[in-house]
């Protein structure tokens, strides 16, 4: 209801399995030292004592040493004792950083402000999201129309004392009589389903366990919902090395009389997500396995007997359903259209007919939404939002335009609304939300977003600079006005590249405190992103996704060469799959930045793939060590595996979670230990490990202040 791409907001899981090698496994102890420091940053002691073993393994023939394979057994007293030792060095350390408390002053003041979601209209009733300033959590509201007087229907910060209980995901009912939310506890994926009536705004008995990346699928009577679930092993716990199955929850019930209507029993790697389609006759099925294509099939909720309908099961690109007018279902879809084009099937107990309805363009279609008989297409052109509108035949009928550097979201709802809501924001613009009439086209503010800061001080410009290969690749720039051009400025670079994800121009707190210090901010927008479609996506995958550090490397080299900074000068910054960026990027070209901020990444590039069937899902992008070409690629680039001893690495602070179950924190671990094995100078290597937290997703407002004083007083003292 709020958002009806399904397939894109699932990040989905597969089957485990066993890796294509021979292995031993012999303990010896040995212990890390570390050197004193000079200068401006703190003395670091000697480094905790890190175990090694004598793990190989055989990779086609190519022996691979894994000395710290221990460290993946991360529940274990052994690693805990090592952690905490990793923690007890680094907390100390970093609070006594000279700049850290007035980098957390001023993280506090700034965040201070009322922050607003982009409201979203169901059957005439308005919800939005929203935080006074310092809440460790956003509350959702509900209102009796455009006009009406909020009331809070859920406040996740009741909910625990520390604030680390999360509000993941809701979905409403198609009368607006329930909300299906879920619950993370600590950052974990895994989340608990929830339902709220929205008229007295009290919880049902409904509590559904097992579920990590699904959607809710509501009937339209508002009698139950579809959604997908992992299976229980034998020890009854939910096993996330498996495939999903769809389940029907009838509301008033328990978990355990939950009937499952769908599973790929003869597909182990397929994992199917529902949709409620034709007032509730149709199940639509998106099959996930992997990011560069989808099957979708259709299955009567009539009658049980019925036969599975291919809709899409060529595997040629995305399809994402956007929603339905009468009998036509309409889809974007990347088949044959590497930017995207919005296509429109009739399905009346097969598939009918297929019509292209919005051609693809040079720019790239990021979401469409169906709102009173209209779709709201938002594009990327050159990595900056637009929006047209057209009618249910592809004809335009409206443009919203943006001006500025900047980023637009929004036009949820139900598609009969009246009303629905988009919101501007950029890199310092912290946003206005307008509301948009569906019939008149006419927008006016709804609300203006105001943090007390004087934007008109700072400037956004972007750049097109040339990587390795030729290849022009945009990047975005942001610094107070008037800056010189003389070498002198700390610089942070920031970068992802990776599951066709793009890095729009959009508000961030803690980016704002760095630049308003006189810093400049460099964000590049990387291939293996999706901000050129498909093409631009897959240059930065499997065998070339050494692409996507060339083009990061590229990037400081044009910051140096321009005269904004000096490598001395410049930190390189990257969270999860941009972790593996920052890693690779400091193995390979150490001598280019001096500090580098690695977070929750993905570091051992031979074994992600085995805790969990969603981090096997990611080989569409990375490959897999099973296979000879693809492990030699890997090997090549991987951070765990490509330090080397007596190397001058940049100072480096590692950070991640204990909670984090989607990018475990062993390859933070593993990592962390060899670059302080290998560490040749005096700057530091540290592991910061939050507690309580997980990939990211729900951390509290306290907790994130915390860690960027952290990083940013880290930064600054390294690039002094």
């Amino acid at each position: 209801m709020k958002k009806n791409l399904i397939y894109a907001a699932i990040v989905a899981a597969s089957a485990g399995l066993t890796l294509a090698c021979t292995s031993s496994y012999t303990e010896s102890t040995s212990s890390v030292q570390g050197e004193s420091q000079s200068g401006g940053m703190p003395k670091v002691s000697d480094y905790p004592e890190t175990k090694t073993v004598t793990q190989q393994d055989n990779y086609h023939g190519t022996v691979v040493s894994d000395p710290y394979r221990w460290l993946e057994e991360e529940k274990s007293e052994e690693v805990s004792a090592w952690v905490e030792s990793q923690n007890t060095l680094a907390r100390p350390y970093l609070a006594e950083l000279p700049s850290r408390e007035r980098y957390k002053e001023r993280l506090t003041a700034l965040w201070d402000y009322e922050k607003y979601s982009t409201p979203y209209m169901v059957n005439g009733k308005l919800f939005y999201s929203y935080n006074d300033g310092l809440q460790n959590q956003y509350v959702l509201y509900m209102a009796d129309g455009v006009n009406g007087k909020p009331e809070v229907l859920i406040d996740p910060n009741t909910l625990s004392e520390d604030g680390t209980v999360s509000m993941a995901s809701t979905e409403l009912s198609p009368k607006a009589s329930f909300l299906a939310y879920m619950l993370s506890d600590g950052g974990t994926d895994w989340k608990t389903i929830h339902v709220r009536d929205t008229s007295n705004k009290s919880d049902l008995t409904d509590i559904i366990k097992g579920i990590k990346f699904s959607n809710i699928a509501w009937l339209p009577d508002e009698s139950g919902f579809f959604y997908s679930r992992y299976p229980q092993n034998e020890a009854g716990k939910y096993d996330d090395s498996q495939t999903v199955s769809i389940y029907f929850h009838a509301i008033g019930t328990a978990q355990s009389e939950d009937k499952k209507v769908f599973a790929f029993d003869n597909k182990p790697t397929w994992n199917p997500y529902p949709s409620v389609v034709q007032d509730g006759k149709t199940l639509l099925i998106s099959v996930f396995e992997g990011y560069q294509a989808n099957g979708v099939y259709a299955k009567s909720l009539v009658n049980d007997n019925s036969e599975l309908v291919p809709v899409f099961d060529k595997w040629d690109g995305r399809y994402d359903l956007i929603g339905e007018h009468d009998d036509e279902l309409f889809f974007t879809s990347t088949a044959n259209a590497p930017t995207g084009k919005v296509i429109k099937v009739d399905l009346d107990g097969g598939v009918k007919a297929t019509e292209t309805v919005i051609e693809s363009t040079s720019d790239t279609l990021s979401s469409v939404s169906l709102l009173g008989e209209k779709l709201f297409a938002q594009y990327l052109k050159d990595v900056k939002g637009q929006v047209s509108v057209f009618d249910l035949n592809g004809k335009k009928i409206d443009e919203i335009a943006f001006n500025d550097i900047g980023s637009v979201s929004g036009f949820y709802g139900s598609k009969n609304a009246d009303t629905t809501f988009y919101k501007l924001t950029g890199f310092t613009n912290p946003g206005q939300v307008f509301a948009y009439d569906v019939k008149s086209g006419e927008s006016s503010l709804f609300k203006s977003i105001d943090t007390g800061v004087n934007y008109d001080d700072y400037e956004t410009k972007q750049i097109f600079y040339t990587s390795k290969d030729g290849t022009k690749v945009p990047m975005f720039i942001v610094h107070k006005k008037g800056l010189k051009l003389d070498g002198n400025n700390k610089t942070l670079l920031y970068g992802y590249g990776g599951f066709n994800i793009s890095l729009l121009p959009r508000y961030s707190v803690s980016r704002m405190v760095w630049v308003e210090q006189g810093n400049v901010l460099a964000i590049a927008n990387l291939r293996g992103g999706g901000e050129y479609g498909q093409q631009w996506h897959k240059a930065g995958t499997k065998l070339d996704k050494q692409n996507v550090f060339d083009d990061f490397i590229a990037a400081g080299e044009y910051l140096v060469e321009s005269g904004y900074t000096t490598p001395e000068k410049m930190g390189i910054q990257g969270g999860s799959n941009g972790g593996l960026l920052v890693g690779a990027t400091l193995t390979q070209r150490p001598d280019l930045f001096s500090a580098a901020l690695p977070a929750v990444g993905v570091l051992d590039m031979l074994r992600y793939h085995t805790p969990s069937a969603n981090a096997r899902a990611w080989s569409s992008d990375y490959g897999l060590s099973e296979n000879k070409d693809e492990f030699e690629a890997l090997y090549a680039y991987s951070p765990l595996h490509n330090t080397k001893p007596g190397t001058c690495y940049p100072a480096t602070l590692v950070t991640t979670g204990d909670h984090d179950d989607r990018v475990v924190p062993w390859h933070s671990y593993k990592f962390a230990a060899q670059l302080q094995a290998d560490q040749s100078c005096d700057n530091p290597i540290l592991l910061r490990v939050e507690t309580r937290a997980g990939h990211g997703a729900g951390t509290p407002t306290w907790m994130q202040i915390e860690g960027y004083a952290d990083q940013w007083a880290f930064l600054e003292s390294a690039l002094n």
